[in-house]
């Protein structure tokens, strides 16, 4: 049976049912016709392109003319899931127009069907703006890389009594701000729970335990694109790195002995016409 498109409708009835949500990052057409396939329920054109696309040792350097252009792959790429899109660094803290503006170049060029903002109480009059204007939002509060230079780097947050109580009410400010779900980053599994089940919109958790709504993994990580650094919070479904690399050093290897192309790769050509040739 054909799946039909997943809306910000479908994600809130799915928490209200107790179906949990899953959703990937990805940034290009392939990987988004992929995971699209496969049934995912929500994809994040997420600003970590920095770091896994472009090579970047953080988000920060992630433009909004980059958001939009791998934001049109993956929705050129997707036929059902709900596209979410991340607000880079510095494209909505100067003011709240620039943010909302910069929202609404996402959805009308780049063709998200929602936006993802980090922060928590202090973004939320920008978010009830971004609602207003028929803009849906997903908060992103506990580990937000955008300021992982103000937290000394990436670590657990929440563990505290002030910081657990500041992220539920963030979480609850970003709710009454109008916000449809939030990502729940590197907050103790207990703690996300609690939040969970406080609130009426679905939380994303990405390495906040299985008590959340639904979860978030880079499709790099899942799918174990490097050998290098994985978080704690990522389970690597299949190792591509090793295939890959082994693919790729069996093609050399038969480009140099003249075993490719063979001729079942190769076209013909009657011998009269090379006869022909002077």
């Amino acid at each position: 049976m054909e799946r039909k498109p997943i809306t910000t409708s479908t994600i809130r009835q799915m928490k209200e049912e107790g179906t949990p949500i899953s959703m990937i990052t990805a940034y290009d057409y392939a990987m988004a016709r992929n995971v699209d396939e496969a049934g995912i329920d929500m994809i994040l054109v997420g600003d970590s392109l920095g770091n896994v696309m472009l090579g970047y040792s953080s988000t920060l350097p992630v433009t909004m003319d980059a958001m939009v252009h791998h934001t049109q792959a993956v929705v050129r790429g997707t036929k059902t899931a709900l596209v979410v899109a991340d607000m880079p660094f510095m494209s909505y803290q100067a003011s709240e127009e620039e943010g909302l503006r910069n929202a609404g170049r996402l959805m009308k060029e780049g063709g998200s069907a929602a936006v993802k903002i980090e922060g928590g109480a202090e973004v939320c009059q920008l978010v009830k703006k971004m609602v207003t204007a028929g803009i849906p939002v997903v908060g992103h509060i506990g580990l937000t890389p955008q300021s992982v230079n103000q937290f000394g780097g990436f670590k657990v947050q929440g563990k505290d009594f002030a910081a657990a109580q500041k992220l539920l009410d963030d979480a609850k400010a970003l709710e009454a701000a109008g916000a449809f779900a939030v990502v729940l980053e590197c907050v103790p599994a207990a703690l996300a729970k609690k939040v969970t089940e406080q609130l009426t919109i679905p939380t994303i958790g990405i390495g906040a335990g299985n008590g959340c709504s639904g979860q978030v993994l880079v499709c790099n990580d899942l799918l174990g694109f490097s050998n290098g650094f994985s978080p704690k919070f990522a389970k690597k479904y299949r190792n591509l790195h090793d295939e890959i690399v082994g693919a790729v050093s069996e093609y050399i290897s038969d480009v140099r002995d003249r075993s490719f192309p063979g001729p079942e790769h190769s076209f013909k050509i009657d011998e009269e016409v090379l006869e022909k040739l002077y």
